[in-house]
């Protein structure tokens, strides 16, 4: 795999700085049941690095001395660390919000029997990842069957109120180094075409530029598509986007506690700075040492602001800025 981190240049993308600590996204590791083109961690069933438990309460510590209000869970798949249900039981009997960001086909695994009741139970927001409404594109994407096994774990999330009265956002990535379509208008097309095939409704759906990094980047370097993609996304840079991008209001967790402005410099390994030059870690970390520093900054981040914006919540633009708050797995 090609190390894209030497051809993400510094530039000039605007300077940033942390408004708040309303999210906690935390990585609970890089296993996974699939192994996507697009995926900007390099996620895969061979992947072994997980949080342990003691991390885990660590984090949730963490998470109430800054005051957030939101577990983002994000992996690779986070519901196969072996303590994931532990974490969501444990986070919601404080408080917190907790949104599980599900590939959908592990609700099929043998090993996560009843999953999908347990997140119904615990009312844990899903945000599925579902780079298509057309099986060949899905597939294409991120294996095949995938396509089916995702429809069948729609309708079985349905069947529990996903939806309808608990929140399901589906999540739209592109095929290749192109940016998403407008996502109101995506939106109409898969709630159409979803409810007149296979009967499934959601909540709303987030459409994601692919970040050039890991598996997306690599691939990119190797077609000799690289530079063209990175001037596009800083040819369609906004500055109106930088009000709603995520890491104003939000940090990145990895799987050994420590912290990051956000998911994608967690990816290149862009820690967060400090005075000691030293990675702050959510064993000690609080809300003076984060709250209004400058958040690290380069090229890639045009992949946030290029056109209607992107994040993890979704486009950036105009009615939208209000879902952007929270980020992919």
């Amino acid at each position: 795999m090609h190390d894209v981190l030497p051809l993400i240049h510094r530039g000039d993308f605007p300077s940033l700085r942390r408004r708040s600590i309303s999210t906690c996204q935390v990585n609970l590791g890089y296993r996974c049941n699939q192994s996507c083109l697009h995926c900007h961690v390099n996620a895969g069933p061979h992947r072994t690095e997980s949080m342990s438990r003691e991390t885990i309460g660590q984090v949730l510590r963490f998470a109430q001395r800054v005051g957030a209000s939101t577990l983002d869970l994000t992996g690779g798949a986070p519901e196969l660390n072996p303590y994931f249900r532990e974490l969501v039981t444990r986070a919601r009997a404080l408080g917190l919000s907790v949104i599980d960001r599900c590939n959908l086909t592990i609700l099929l695994e043998p090993s996560q029997e009843g999953l999908a009741e347990f997140l119904a139970e615990n009312d844990v927001a899903i945000t599925a990842s579902l780079p298509c409404y057309l099986e060949e594109n899905v597939d294409g994407q991120r294996g095949k069957g995938v396509f089916d096994a995702s429809i069948e774990a729609l309708r079985r999330l349905n069947r529990l109120g996903y939806g309808r009265h608990r929140t399901l956002n589906l999540v739209y990535n592109p095929q290749g180094p192109v940016l998403p379509p407008p996502q109101p208008t995506l939106e109409s097309d898969y709630r159409r075409i979803l409810g007149a095939r296979f009967d499934i409704v959601f909540t709303k759906l987030f459409t994601l530029a692919n970040m050039p990094i890991q598996r997306f980047g690599s691939t990119l370097v190797s077609k000799g598509a690289f530079a063209d993609y990175m001037s596009l996304l800083k040819a369609s840079h906004r500055n109106e986007n930088l009000e709603s991008v995520m890491c104003r209001d939000l940090v990145s967790i990895d799987w050994q506690g420590d912290i990051y402005d956000c998911d994608f410099n967690q990816m290149l390994g862009l820690r967060c700075g400090s005075t000691d030059g030293r990675a702050p870690n959510v064993d000690d970390a609080d809300l003076d040492s984060l709250m209004g520093k400058p958040i690290v900054t380069r090229d890639h981040c045009y992949g946030c602001t290029a056109g209607q914006g992107s994040s993890c919540g979704g486009a950036l633009d105009g009615d939208m800025r209000a879902h952007s708050s929270v980020a992919s797995a």
